[in-house]
């Protein structure tokens, strides 16, 4: 893995921004899994604000990694976050985004958009193949929509499952953790102090860092980037 840290989450969105124009200059077509939270908000912001232009649009295809089973109008939605700091303010196809359906029964829904999945992103080792998937990380060391306490859906047959909250109880579909290996690239997007416990345990691989979600993260391409700022990172040694 490869950590990239800076010194605040303004920097860590001004870098991943840079990242993110020249992965997609390489590529004739983009495919990429974005993720919620409070970090993306404010990577889209600057992206959309500063970095619009320099991005040709057309050529990229976005997905999500998980979405919270609400209506997309819902303050909750990450597709409504989304809208709001980035899809609205940028010029990009309206069938280059493929959302998941929120509002939706759950497990119809999983079922559904593993089949976007397998109909719009190209193959690799037999599964579909994201060329980026972004993520963030709970302060529990859950990833996407995988916890702790459902762990076992990492390891699924299926490309989304249906995962729930620890606390809130709310369903929320996500893709799984045989996708997110199979990704060409994975970016992980980590900010703030409440982060730096689980980033120092799973960063070094310290002992019983398999328990949590985000540690299960290992790209076959061997291309894993986590952009921290300093307070994340404070406690890597």
């Amino acid at each position: 893995m490869e950590l990239r840290i800076y010194k605040d989450k303004k920097e860590v969105a001004v870098q991943f921004s840079k990242y993110l124009v020249a992965f997609i200059e390489k590529r004739e077509e983009v495919h990429i899994a974005l993720s919620g939270g409070s970090t993306p908000k404010i990577v889209f912001d600057e992206l959309a604000d500063d970095y619009a232009e320099d991005i040709d649009w057309k050529k990229v295809h976005l997905y999500w990694g998980d979405e919270r089973c609400v209506p997309p109008e819902d303050d909750e939605s990450n597709y409504k976050m989304t809208v709001e700091h980035l899809l609205s303010k940028i010029n990009i196809p309206e069938g280059n985004v493929h959302r998941v359906r929120g509002e939706d029964e759950p497990s119809k829904e999983a079922a559904r958009y593993a089949e976007v999945l397998e109909k719009r992103l190209p193959q690799a080792n037999d599964i579909p193949q994201f060329d980026l998937v972004l993520l963030g990380m709970g302060d529990d060391g859950h990833t996407a929509s995988i916890f702790p306490h459902e762990i076992h859906l990492w390891d699924s047959d299926k490309l989304c499952e249906v995962a729930i909250h620890p606390e809130s109880g709310q369903h929320r579909v996500t893709i799984t953790g045989e996708v997110i290996n199979n990704a060409q690239e994975v970016a992980f997007l980590v900010t703030g102090a409440s982060k730096s416990e689980k980033v120092r345990i799973i960063t070094q691989n310290e002992k019983d860092s398999e328990v949590y979600p985000a540690s299960l993260v290992h790209p076959e391409s061997g291309k894993l980037v986590w952009f921290l700022d300093q307070e994340a990172a404070s406690e890597i040694s």
